[in-house]
């Protein structure tokens, strides 16, 4: 049998807020799809951006921890693996449906709001390099 890998690595916003669901055995399941941000320059040289809504589900206790302190704009580093699925609708069209199972979910920082910004700017710390310079090192 050959190798393969099904390993997906992405970081973007929450388009809205995850939502949760219990399955009949109460385990719980969370989707949120991800807005990942492209640039890249076109062919005369203007600069453009593409974004790729992804899908995300998540599952068991870190699913109920996404949707309890996720929310839309959030950003996310989302690893798991890419799931397709086919099925058939009512009026007998294929259908696929493209997900990422996220394995972890790492919280990264939230959408910054003018009330969030700090109000003064943080001095440098004091220059102690001559100081330094000065004393030995003990070994």
């Amino acid at each position: 049998m050959s190798a393969s890998l099904n390993h997906v690595i992405l970081i973007g916003n929450l388009t809205a807020d995850p939502e949760l669901r219990y399955t009949p055995s109460g385990t719980a399941r969370t989707r949120f799809s991800v807005a990942v941000n492209r640039q890249y320059k076109d062919a005369s040289g203007q600069l453009k951006e593409e974004v790729t809504f992804v899908p995300i589900v998540v599952w068991g206790s870190q699913a109920e921890n996404c949707a309890n302190y996720l929310s839309k704009g959030r950003s996310v580093a989302v690893d798991g693996r890419l799931r397709i699925d086919s099925f058939e609708n009512a009026d007998g069209e294929r259908r696929k449906v493209v997900e990422v199972v996220a394995s972890n979910v790492q919280f990264l920082g939230g959408p910054t709001r003018p009330s969030e910004q700090p109000s003064a700017v943080a001095s440098p710390a004091p220059d102690t390099s001559d100081k330094q310079a000065d004393e030995e090192v003990p070994f």
